[in-house]
């Protein structure tokens, strides 16, 4: 289930490692105050890594900071305050601010009316589904969420289901607009509505029997057709398996495999974005509905703009006081922040800076949009960051060519979460150095020392975080690297760490 993959099995760090980063000292005045000098010349093995990846010095930022003591002095400084792209590092701006901001106990809430008399199971009138911009309203729940609504008395509905969507106000945009990949589950856009991710996840069994792999798919959509199985080749290994399917995923109604899949694979799980994604919350509820028995005279249809007036004044559609209502809450806002961030999921990281915006607070409006969540993240940042140089955001996920950062300011930011009660939650979400989430097959000199963010995007790449020096000391590491060359300058990266978990000196 798409559940599963975004929390692969491995260890995670235990509360014992970070706790003692709450008696980091407060330094906000490090970012946008040009505090410390910079460094003459960065450590040889960054200079020779940085060499070999042919990126020149001008294209790196990079600090370290001694954070156990009230007057932390940088071990290494080098263009801290000039703005860079941190790609998914970024998240931890957007993680931290919402968890500060909202609270770790914050939850979305997704809600069902019932708008219209019961009787013996029967709905005579329609079914409103309002998305609360819950980010994690995988297949599951949403089935749970459908059962409860049918056991409560509605498993033929005489009408319509209706979406309301409205929570967020998002401009449609072409998946494919950032890279060119419209079918990467990562470029699935937000939705106040978002079931599965807008993912449809297929789960290839082999069956030797029949000599064919079977093909499950979740969730179910409606009005798409789909092949149920696939021949079966029998082979000594498993190659490019994907590629050997020759799948047609681009028809929206049409899902089918012109090709073959290798026996010697066994169970394989592919999740795909869906070629249709607007309609994709409509087929997923449909399709839910009636594989739990429900029947539908009507469509599922979102909202037209009088009916979003009438719901918004009186709660209902027809303008009577609803029969029923259900409501789903999402998993909380800490482990929703700790999927972001372990795993970089990029819609999730977007839903979160859309409820800042949401939510408003500080005297902000309360809307769903991305000005609004910019708004108020800035107001949050003059407020809990003063004096410090703001990011410039776009989207809060990083999955931007416009995003901007210091490394000061990533840094102050840093210290100021790690003084405070929310210290251990935030560096708990982070992937540990050869351990787990996007740095398990990282840093594997410096495994379970450090806590890390990571980002990569073409011509980015960078990282974010703590470590544990072998001396006892603790460090706030920020390495951001924009050039062409950027993804040949990761071994860079890791000499940064590694040069501060053995406390190095220039």
């Amino acid at each position: 289930m798409i559940h599963d993959l975004l929390r692969p099995c491995a260890p995670r760090t235990t509360r014992t490692a970070v706790a003692a980063l709450t008696a980091i000292a407060a330094l906000t005045a490090l970012a946008g105050n040009k505090a410390f000098a910079q460094a003459a010349r960065l450590p040889a093995p960054i200079e020779k890594a940085l060499s070999r990846a042919k990126v020149p010095r001008d294209a790196v930022s990079m600090l370290v900071v001694d954070a156990g003591n009230g007057k932390p002095v940088p071990r290494l400084s080098w263009r801290i305050d000039t703005p860079m792209n941190p790609a998914s590092v970024m998240k931890v701006v957007t993680t931290y601010s919402a968890l500060d901001a909202l609270g770790r106990d914050f939850t979305w809430k997704t809600k069902v009316i019932l708008d219209g008399g019961t009787s013996g199971g029967l709905l005579n009138g329609n079914l409103v589904v309002q998305g609360g911009g819950d980010p994690k309203l995988v297949v599951e729940r949403l089935q749970a969420l459908l059962a409860q609504v049918q056991a409560g008395g509605a498993r033929v509905i005489r009408g319509d289901i209706v979406l309301d969507r409205s929570a967020f106000s998002v401009p449609p945009t072409d998946p494919g607009e950032f890279d060119g990949e419209p079918l990467r589950p990562y470029n699935a856009r937000p939705d106040a509505l978002l079931i599965n991710f807008k993912t449809l996840v297929m789960t290839f069994t082999p069956d030797l029997p029949s000599g064919r792999a079977l093909v499950r798919y979740e969730p179910p959509l409606a009005g798409v057709q789909v092949g149920a199985s696939v021949p079966m080749v029998r082979v000594a290994r498993c190659g490019d398996w994907r590629s050997e399917l020759r799948a047609s995923v681009e028809n929206p109604v049409n899902i089918e495999f012109l090709g073959t899949y290798s026996s010697a694979c066994g169970e394989k799980i592919w999740p795909s974005a869906y070629a249709d994604p607007a309609s994709f919350a409509a087929r997923a509820i449909e399709g839910s509905w009636r594989q739990l028995g429900g029947l539908l005279t009507g469509t599922v249809r979102d909202a037209t703009a009088a009916e979003l007036a009438m719901l918004r004044s009186t709660g209902s559609l027809s303008g009577e006081k609803p029969a029923v209502r259900f409501e789903h809450q999402s998993p909380s806002l800490l482990e929703v922040v700790r999927d972001v961030n372990k795993y970089s999921n990029n819609i999730m990281a977007q839903h979160l800076f859309l409820t800042l915006g949401l939510q408003g607070g500080l005297g902000q409006p309360k809307t769903g949009t991305l000005e609004s969540a910019r708004t108020a993240l800035a107001a949050w940042w003059r407020k809990s960051l003063p004096g410090t140089t703001p990011p410039v955001m776009d989207n809060g996920s990083g999955l931007s060519r416009s995003e901007r950062i210091t490394a000061a300011s990533l840094s102050a930011l840093l210290q100021h979460a790690a003084r405070s009660p929310l210290a251990a939650d935030l560096a708990d979400s982070l992937p540990v150095a050869g351990v787990d989430g996007t740095l398990r097959e990282r840093g594997k000199s410096v495994a379970g020392l450090a806590f890390l963010k990571t980002g990569s995007l073409r011509d980015v790449t960078a990282i974010a975080g703590y470590a544990n020096g072998n001396s006892g000391a603790r460090y706030i590491v920020v390495g951001l690297v924009n050039h062409p060359n950027a993804p040949a300058a990761r071994p860079a990266l890791d000499a940064l760490l590694e040069w501060a978990v053995k406390d190095g000196k220039l």
